[in-house]
């Protein structure tokens, strides 16, 4: 039967074999209509999955940030014909904090088959690793770039830390991860942990919780490498 896919992608250059259930691969022999956020990433991916896929008998349709919302029903359309697509995003799981999620929703509304699949989150993951509250948390995404905006966003996280005792998980620009450490530790109360959970499935993967006071003390560096933040008391 014809369904929608969600495949996780790798989120590193670890071995796919690590980090993907066999299942996936067989999964993404058999489709032929992919819907992805990156064509050029999504190409090496398969490739990493099965070098016998051939690529150039496959279609690629881009899904991103800059996709019209008018665009997204076409993009289903070989379902209705009898044919499965897949769903590929730039890094770990589709349709979670990525453009996705649009297509599935469409999906839904026509009541056709969605298979979500299981792989690497880097959200989960790091929250797995850094012992905070895995009960309530909230995914923020990137913060704002605007100082007074972005100090307004902190201020609120810290108070559903303190009041609802919910972690809370966010994203920067990779070369601005030292920065962000920095302002954290500067702006925030000291008696708050942060963990910084860096390059998650692959071979510099780190994942470190420790006091604000303890970071603004301590040598790091995290530039250029994908990072996820997480902050609770």
């Amino acid at each position: 039967m014809a369904a929608l896919y969600l495949l996780p992608s790798t989120m590193s250059d670890a071995p796919v074999d690590t980090v993907l259930p066999a299942y996936n691969i067989e999964i993404i022999r058999g489709i032929k209509h992919f819907v992805v956020e990156n064509v050029r990433t999504a190409r090496r991916f398969l490739k990493r999955c099965d070098r016998d896929i051939d690529i150039d008998s496959l279609t690629f349709v881009t899904l991103d940030e800059h996709t019209g919302a008018a665009d997204i029903p076409s993009m289903l359309a070989p379902i209705a014909e009898g044919y499965s697509v897949g769903v590929i995003s730039e890094a770990g799981c589709p349709a979670v904090a990525d453009p996705g999620a649009d297509l599935v929703a469409v999906a839904q509304e026509k009541g056709y088959e969605i298979v979500p699949l299981v792989g690497p989150s880097s959200i989960i993951l790091a929250l797995m690793g850094s012992g905070f509250n895995g009960q309530t948390f909230a995914f923020n995404g990137y913060l704002p770039h605007d100082s007074k905006t972005r100090m307004t966003k902190l201020r609120e996280m810290e108070r559903r830390i303190r009041i609802e005792k919910q972690t809370q998980i966010f994203i920067e620009t990779p070369y601005r991860n030292n920065r962000l450490i920095a302002e954290l530790a500067s702006t925030l109360p000291s008696g708050l942990k942060l963990c910084v959970a860096s390059d998650i499935t692959g071979p510099r993967q780190s994942i470190t919780t420790l006091p604000l006071s303890v970071w603004a003390k301590r040598k790091f560096d995290y530039d250029k490498v994908p990072t996820i933040f997480l902050l609770y008391s």
